[in-house]
C-alpha cells in the first residue's frame, strides 16, 4: 500500500508543478445560486407535479391536472 501511495502522491506532486496549487476559494462564503432561463422553466413545468407516496415509502409524481386523454384503458 505504501507504494501506491507514494506513487500517487508523485503524480499529484508532478501535477502541482505543472498547473500549480488547487485553489479551494472561502469555505466559509456561502453558496450563491443563480437561476437562468432554462431553470426558471424547469421550476415552472415542476409546480405542475405532485409527489405521492405509496404505502411501501416508493415515492412517485404524480400531475395536478392530467388534462384529457385520447386513450380509453378500461
Amino acid at each position: 500500500m505504501g507504494r501506491v501511495l507514494d506513487s500517487f502522491m508523485h503524480v499529484t506532486a508532478r501535477l502541482q508543478s505543472v498547473f500549480g496549487p488547487a485553489t479551494q476559494g472561502d469555505t466559509d462564503a456561502p453558496v450563491v445560486h443563480k437561476h437562468d432561463d432554462f431553470e426558471q422553466a424547469s421550476e415552472e413545468d415542476l409546480t405542475h407535479f405532485v409527489v405521492e407516496t405509496d404505502a411501501e415509502g416508493h415515492h412517485y409524481a404524480v400531475r395536478d391536472d392530467p388534462g384529457p386523454t385520447t386513450t380509453d384503458y378500461s
